[in-house]
């Protein structure tokens, strides 16, 4: 089973996020900040993360630039679910590692969309 976590500051969006995630097949595991994120990926990389940009603690782009630093096996894929929807937010993103981006708020068909891009749906 592929395995998705999920970082999100709001715990509604990590909610939907996972039903949306378990219909497809993934066990989900959640995080709520990018230090929390990065603990979680070195005790067990997952196969593709869902990334929030803003968040407390650690932002998504703090994180992302971490876990690209550091000497993981597998290279997780990071899909970025934010509401930044400017292109020099999305361009920031993809250069700091992201696969893929998604606007907030998204429904099934899009995550699906997003994952079948990325290779892990």
């Amino acid at each position: 089973m592929k395995t998705c976590l999920v970082v999100d500051d709001s715990k509604v969006i990590r909610k939907v996020a996972r039903h949306i995630l378990e219909t497809l097949d993934f066990e989900v595991s959640e995080a709520a900040d990018g230090k929390e994120a990065l603990d979680s990926c070195m005790a067990a990389v997952p196969d593709v993360i869902l990334l929030d940009w803003n968040m407390p603690v650690m932002s998504g782009m703090d994180f992302l630039r971490a876990l690209r630093e550091t000497a993981l096996v597998s290279r997780p894929k990071v899909v970025f679910c934010t509401t930044e929807n400017g292109m020099a937010y999305i361009r920031a993103a993809i250069e700091a590692g992201a696969d893929e981006y998604v606007m907030k708020p998204f429904d099934r068909e899009t995550l699906e969309s997003k994952l079948q891009i990325v290779g892990m749906a």
